[in-house]
């Protein structure tokens, strides 16, 4: 009996339903792994399908072709090396998350997860069935138990395995990126080795999938918790991990340690990678949005040229007699330096024509924000015109702070099929700008250099609907703004303990108030990029009527 054991991480991007393409993919990273000799290949949790499926994994039509398709894939492995892959099991009326071991040419047992998340995007206590607790399978020399995802962030499970004789823990993972996770991972990783002394395997996705970024990271460590290997994060990797007996325990041989990004470099790269594969795991192609000559716009685009190149971005400039000089050349500026589609379309004339249209009706009434918003909406009404004809999807460009407030309008420039700085509060998009000036990657195919004019950064924001507009006449300024809304949406906390934070009580008690009315807003927006665990979508989930307000 040997005393190596090879196994191949195939850190990979399944597509959503995608079956097929999915099994393809794994047979050419099969192929890659047994031309390296390997005992076993492990993919993700749910690759067969991608993930996460939602509901449509409880259609028994899909079901059975994720499993009809799995067991296609195990005659590959006749004369090795095995394979372990996710998928859904459906067994009787019960339905698991599986995972599915392949060997010797068919399938040796599928090991079924435990522990079902049900809290922040995920809610798998409605979709499957809790498995009991799999003991470890053989795979030539060695006994591997299996903890799939959530089962591996509590003890139980690895516990059972390594009293049952597991030898290593191989974790498949669909975790979803958002900020600074990758510790939270470890650490919980780590104690999994340390209680059960064992070395532990973290395999995880990538690619994006609506609002979410599997953000790959995956990781091998050694007992005692020390790394014996590091994926890169957000990148397709397959890595060769050499197991080796010493003194009867198995070890992991030193292997890569890949560095990972600070938080703004893993913030850009998520709202990149999201926004181009929802494009292509929808088929679109082109994207179009409106471009302001404001900071939101401006990062927009520069995130839409980076995920798609700047052939396939349209930048249209909608100007009303409110728009100042300054944002039109910076909105030609910026489209410029990116090397955009530029398109100039001015709104007077539709601008007229509704208020003459409505002015019988109005008379004798003042003018208010009906007025701005009708710019707003105009200017939705021409930008998906645009998009229906070209084919492009259209962009919205609201931050999250606009967004928490309603500082945005409904019909309007809310309009829009994908919203990549939905989840980056106003604060951190003039950092990110920032960030993005001084840095160019490999991944980005915009170009480099100060792509965003500093101009566009330094400028008071204004959403330019009535002369001299300024944000701040609406909004408390956005540092206190977005300190306020992180303690109410982010934290949970209480009016009294933001107020005990130094913020004053009315301030916050109106903030409160504009977060709470405008929940119908949020409920009919574009999806946008997962970037925080308090993210607006499956995160958080308010009613859209609600009476209650904190009386604290």
């Amino acid at each position: 009996m040997t005393d190596k054991f090879r196994l191949t991480l195939a850190q990979l991007n399944p597509s959503l339903g995608a079956i097929d393409a999915n099994a393809d993919a794994a047979r050419a990273a099969y192929a890659q792994a047994k031309s390296a000799n390997a005992d076993m290949i492990a993919f993700t949790e749910m690759f067969i399908t991608g993930y996460q499926t939602q509901d449509l994994v409880m259609k028994p039509a899909f079901t059975s072709h994720a499993m009809r398709a799995i067991e296609a894939l195990a005659p590959l492995t006749a004369d090795g090396p095995a394979m372990g892959i996710g998928g859904p099991y459906a067994y009787g009326d019960k339905l698991y998350n599986g995972y599915w071991i392949l060997s010797e040419g068919k399938v040796q047992t599928v090991v079924l997860k435990h522990h079902r998340p049900n809290e922040t995007v995920f809610d798998e206590v409605r979709l499957y069935e809790s498995g009991d607790v799999h003991g470890p399978y053989r795979v030539g020399p060695i006994r591997i138990g299996t903890p799939i995802c959530e089962d591996a962030w509590h003890g139980d499970v690895s516990e059972a395995l390594a009293e049952t004789g597991a030898e290593i823990l191989l974790v498949p993972n669909g975790s979803p990126y958002y900020r600074n996770k990758f510790d939270r991972r470890l650490g919980h990783m780590v104690a999994r080795v340390t209680e059960n002394d064992l070395p532990l395997v973290y395999l995880n996705m990538v690619g994006g999938q609506d609002d979410q970024v599997f953000d790959g990271g995956s990781f091998v460590l050694n007992r005692h918790g020390k790394i014996a290997h590091q994926l890169p994060v957000f990148d397709e990797a397959l890595r060769h991990v050499d197991f080796v007996q010493t003194d009867g325990a198995w070890v992991a041989e030193q292997g890569e340690i890949t560095t990972h990004p600070d938080e703004w470099e893993q913030d850009y790269r998520a709202m990149v990678e999201s926004l181009r594969d929802y494009m292509g795991k929808t088929g679109f192609k082109k994207v179009l949005l409106g471009l302001s000559g404001g900071i939101d716009s401006a990062i927009v685009a520069t995130i839409a040229a980076d995920a798609l190149g700047a052939d396939n971005v349209r930048c249209v400039m909608l100007p009303s007699e409110y728009t100042s000089q300054g944002s039109l050349d910076d909105a030609k500026d910026i489209a410029n330096r990116l090397g955009c589609h530029y398109d100039f379309v001015p709104i007077k004339a539709g601008r007229d024509a509704i208020t003459d249209t409505l002015a019988p009706l109005f008379e004798g009434r003042e003018a208010d924000t009906t007025e701005e918003n009708v710019q707003s909406r105009l200017r939705g009404l021409l930008l998906m015109a645009l998009s229906n004809k070209f084919g492009e999807m259209l962009l919205t460009t609201g931050n999250k702070s606009e967004v928490a407030v309603g500082y945005c309008t409904i019909y309007g420039d809310m309009n829009g099929g994908y919203n990549p700085i939905k989840d980056l509060y106003k604060t951190r998009v003039f950092e990110q700008c920032r960030w993005r000036n001084a840095n160019h990657r490999p991944w980005m195919n915009g170009p480099a250099g100060e792509v965003i004019p500093v101009s566009i950064i330094d400028k008071p924001p204004s959403a330019e609907l009535r002369p001299d507009q300024r944000d701040d006449d609406s909004l408390p300024p956005y540092d206190v703004l977005d300190a306020i809304l992180e303690g109410l949406v982010d934290h949970e906390l209480s009016v009294a303990e933001i107020e005990a934070q130094g913020y004053a009580r009315d301030v916050v008690k109106r903030v409160e108030h504009l977060v709470y009315i405008s929940e119908y807003k949020r409920f009919q927006s574009a999806p946008g990029t997962r970037l925080t665990p308090r993210a607006f979508w499956l995160d958080r989930r308010y009613p859209i009527a609600n009476r209650w307000r904190d009386q604290d």
